[in-house]
């Protein structure tokens, strides 16, 4: 996420209540995270060969079958042509060119890397004070025996501001895909997170959205039609699914709903619309574990003070027109990206 390297190793469970016997549940899932994290299986002193060899078939696999997803395929290659050399555009699942060489050696020198300048974040969800107190323990345990010197984590970035770069790839594909992606120039604050939401959301993260209901559905200029943020990059990206002869209409159109939304009109209707959506998915967060665990651990990474669902809701509530074109007025493109027979090409 951004460009920190993200790992999470955890295990859900009935709660030692429920156990038939009486069994100590909690105890038994501490030592089998634990147990996973600190005490992988080895065989010598490094993984074994042949499960490496088995992972590395299967990431092969995945990376190969991935041009054969235009969507995903596209949003990557224009990930690669915006984000350059930086460390957020490293790829999670890394490059297929790189895992071929991969060996057990590297991979447990990379393991006992990860021990020692991991920042790490225990999160125990459903449990008593003691139980808790006793989860918290056991790692501290594992971690005395850890030659540790934790890294801090990557602050929020931005790529700078650059003049527009058009890239077309052809494929013999039926539908041409198109992704636009635009950069802040500067970091966002967290302080900005609702007015983000909101703006995405009234752009083209929902179906009362400029995108959905102008570029799609009264132009029929594409399938699909969205954009989406990144905070821990200060980016926002589009993407949509379009005819091979549409393709510079419907990146003109993008364009455009950006540029109204920017200096034309905003209903009252339409602000409190996609206020209301935000809102109605919000109201949901506590009620899973998940749902907690998810939100909490992505207010660390993101920095600053950490807010509660209910402090965003709040937040939310109170933005303003203005706030959400200071937002998308920050927003300028960087990167074009199309994919589309070569008949079709539209950029040079």
């Amino acid at each position: 996420m951004g460009a920190n390297h993200n790992l999470c190793v955890s295990v859900t469970g009935i709660k030692d209540q429920f156990a038939l016997e009486g069994e100590p549940l909690t105890q038994e899932y501490a030592e089998l995270a634990l147990g996973t994290a600190f005490h992988p299986y080895f065989v010598g002193e490094t993984f074994d060969p042949e499960a490496v060899n088995i992972e590395k078939q299967m990431l092969k696999k995945a990376l190969e079958d991935e041009v054969n997803e235009k969507r995903l395929y596209c949003q990557r290659q224009a990930n690669r042509e915006f984000f350059g050399d930086s460390p957020a555009g490293v790829r999670q699942e890394g490059y297929l060119e790189e895992v071929e060489g991969l060996t057990a050696r590297q991979l447990t020198d990379a393991y006992y890397e990860m021990l020692r300048a991991a920042s790490i974040e225990l999160i125990v969800l459903g449990c008593g004070e003691a139980q808790t107190e006793a989860v918290k323990n056991a790692l501290l345990e594992e971690l005395s025996q850890v030659e540790r010197a934790p890294a801090a984590l990557a602050e929020n970035m931005a790529m700078p501001r650059r003049e527009p770069l058009y890239k077309t790839e052809t494929f013999d594909t039926t539908q041409a895909k198109l992704c636009m992606l635009f950069t802040l120039g500067q970091p966002m604050q967290p302080r900005q997170l609702a007015a983000v939401r909101l703006a995405m959301a009234l752009y083209g993260g929902s179906v009362t959205s400029r995108l959905f209901l102008n570029v799609r559905e009264r132009d029929h200029l594409c399938y699909y039609c969205s954009s989406s943020f990144q905070s821990f990059t200060g980016s926002m990206a589009v993407n949509s699914g379009v005819e091979h002869a549409d393709a510079a209409r419907a990146e003109k159109a993008v364009l455009k709903e950006l540029a109204d939304l920017c200096d034309g009109p905003i209903t009252d209707e339409e602000l409190e619309d996609c206020r209301r959506s935000l809102l109605s998915g919000m109201t949901g967060l506590e009620d899973t574990l998940g749902g907690i665990e998810t939100w909490y651990y992505m207010e660390v990474l993101r920095g600053g003070p950490i807010q509660s669902p209910d402090e965003a809701r709040a937040a939310l509530c109170a933005v303003t027109k203005e706030d959400v074109r200071g937002i998308l007025r920050a927003l300028t493109l960087s990167v074009s990206y199309c994919l589309t027979r070569e008949e079709g090409s539209t950029h040079a």
